[in-house]
């Protein structure tokens, strides 16, 4: 039997001036009809630049194809015009693109732009396509549609968006939908979500899939084959069962080791060399009652953080689980008073910081630190690595001289594994794991015995995720280090942490021992972001069962699980559950 897509000896050059890049080299696959097939490696692998070439959608210049053949039902697309393959686009091939924001038009309507290419493709009047729309946002869970039909992008949540993506992309019924990376910017319940529909789609509608991601869990629960890239090159390339239960290339091995699984016990914590200044009983930070409304105007509040309490032990890791808009990272900026805090005490080794003078909370940031999530974002950069790290030194006034400086800031540099000759570099010369330690280094310079970590994983591919996990590991033995750890993959937080928060819409929901929480979770919506996260093992995935709490408006979500009401309970020792009263 035919297959639907053929794609052979791809080779994909850019040009920039004199020099030359290949993106893709020699790549060879197919795709039959009904299968969906998993693209998977890191970033620069070129996953999205083989997507792209299928779909025709790389500017030339500066791209170039080099040579290949990609063949969709028979007819090779690389001799297509531009304006043939408008006609291809949307009808017989369908795109997802990982960011739902930047791909929708934000001054056009929803509707407007599922109805579009129903008109171009099908030659459907005005009426029919939006009746088609609407039936479309239905299909894919959206409720409400006819209202929403009306409505902008900026509207909707992420996940949401991600569905109207998808409802474009399948609204002309094509036989192939190319998914590049749908999920990357979801929540883990959201991602679920949007993946059971495409499961869905597929079976209604018969659509072979192209899913290309960096997360091996996802690969799991969906993909018949694999094909699995490298710096441009297919390095392996069979069914997923196969891949997973016996790799061959190095390589592939590297990935599927590079994560903790959550269905892994957790490994024995090392010693800390550091001795501790304080009690057992006495903890190192202790928050009651925290609480950070912010004015939305109009009579309107959000509570971000809403009468949180929990302490945290000297040398200890805990872990801050939850959604996005659940409080975790204001949470974190609250107890350094980044945010102003609206009520309740935080105490740093008995010091209530709210009482502090803003002279005497620049003295006591000394003690306490944050690694940002966006590496991009959080370098200046205007600023050599040199300046940025020394910067810190030159506000608490640290070292005494210009030498003195500099030999410190590459001592920082060499202790999160960055060469020190490179402090006279600037930020956009490193990789995005590169800056990341750049950003430890900065966090590390005024040393500290705190540290918020929020979210440093998110922006960074999986084996460099891993090299990071186990820097902070060593440097909180080392110098006897203490962490919130904020983060949304709960595979890595339970691999990190002593103990684990459950946050969920402002307030938290669960705590307990992370072997414990994971092994036995209490409160309902632990259980549903448990199940939602996938384990990269096909047979786990496929005899798993997701408990999903469908998405729906803010205002209906405000308390779901009447937390309000709930009172503070201690099931078993040290595990903690809001119960409702």
């Amino acid at each position: 039997m035919q297959p639907l897509l053929k794609v052979s000896d791809l080779s994909v050059s850019f040009h920039s001036g004199e020099s030359e890049f290949q993106a893709v080299r020699d790549v060879s696959f197919e795709v039959r009809k009904g299968e969906t097939l998993g693209i998977v490696g890191e970033s620069g692998s070129g996953k999205s630049v083989t997507a792209r070439s299928i779909m025709r959608l790389l500017a030339s210049p500066p791209s170039q194809m080099k040579k290949g053949e990609i063949l969709f039902r028979g007819v090779n697309l690389a001799n297509k015009t531009q304006k043939e393959m408008e006609s291809i686009r949307g009808r017989d091939i369908g795109m997802i693109f990982q960011d739902p924001m930047s791909s929708l038009n934000p001054t056009i309507k929803v509707g407007k732009q599922i109805s579009e290419s129903l008109i171009k493709h099908q030659k459907l009047s005005r009426r029919e396509a939006k009746k088609q729309a609407i039936a479309m946002l239905e299909l894919v869970g959206i409720s409400q549609s006819e209202a929403r039909y009306n409505q902008y992008p900026h509207e909707f949540s992420g996940g949401m968006r991600q569905r109207v993506m998808i409802a474009i992309a399948l609204a002309c019924r094509p036989e192939l939908l190319i998914a590049d990376e749908p999920t990357t910017a979801l929540d883990v319940t959201i991602q679920a979500q949007i993946l059971n529909l495409m499961k869905d789609m597929q079976e209604q509608l018969g659509t072979s899939i192209i899913l290309i991601t960096h997360d091996l869990g996802v690969v799991a629960g969906m993909c018949d084959r694999v094909v699995v890239m490298k710096e441009g090159q297919i390095v392996e390339y069979g069914t997923t069962a196969e891949i997973f239960a016996n790799p061959k290339h190095e390589y592939t091995s590297r990935l599927l080791n590079a994560l903790p699984r959550l269905d892994e016990k957790k490994k024995p914590k090392p010693v800390s060399l550091v001795p501790r200044d304080l009690q057992d009983d006495q903890p190192l930070l202790e928050v009651k009652s925290l609480r950070q409304h912010f004015n939305l105007g109009k009579g309107n509040t959000l509570k971000a953080v809403n009468d949180i309490s929990f302490y945290i032990r000297q040398g200890e890791t805990l872990g801050v689980v939850g959604e996005s808009g659940s409080g975790k990272s204001t949470t974190g900026r609250a107890i350094l008073r980044l945010h102003e805090p609206t009520g309740g005490d935080v105490l740093f080794k008995g010091v209530p910081l709210n009482r502090l003078s803003a002279s005497e909370m620049k003295t006591m940031r000394r003690h306490m630190q944050i690694i940002f999530q966006d590496p991009y974002a959080s370098l200046n950069p205007k600023l050599r690595i040199m300046d940025i790290i020394g910067e810190a030194l030159d506000i608490h006034q640290l070292t005494k001289s210009a030498a003195e400086r500099e030999k410190r800031v590459e001592e920082l540099l060499e202790m999160v594994g960055l060469d020190p000759s490179h402090a006279l570099r600037y930020p956009h010369e490193f990789s995005g794991g590169q800056r990341q330690r750049i950003g430890i280094a900065r966090a590390l310079a005024v040393e500290p015995e705190f540290i918020v970590c929020d979210e440093p994983l998110s922006a960074l591919d999986v084996s460099i995720q891993a090299q990071i996990v186990q820097l902070l590991e060593e440097l909180q033995q080392r110098l006897g280090l203490t962490y919130l750890f904020i983060a949304h993959d709960l595979s890595m937080v339970k691999h990190i942490s002593d103990r684990v928060a459950v946050m969920y819409n402002g307030k938290i929901v669960e705590l307990a021992e992370s072997e414990e929480l994971y092994s036995n979770p209490q409160h309902a919506y632990t259980k549903s972001l448990l199940s939602a996260i996938p384990v990269p093992d096909p047979a786990v995935e496929a005899k798993k069962k997701r408990i999903v709490s469908e998405e729906s408006g803010r205002e209906q979500l405000a308390d779901r699980y009447n937390l309000e009401q709930s009172k503070w309970v201690e099931v078993t020792e040290g595990h903690w559950v809001a119960v409702s009263g």
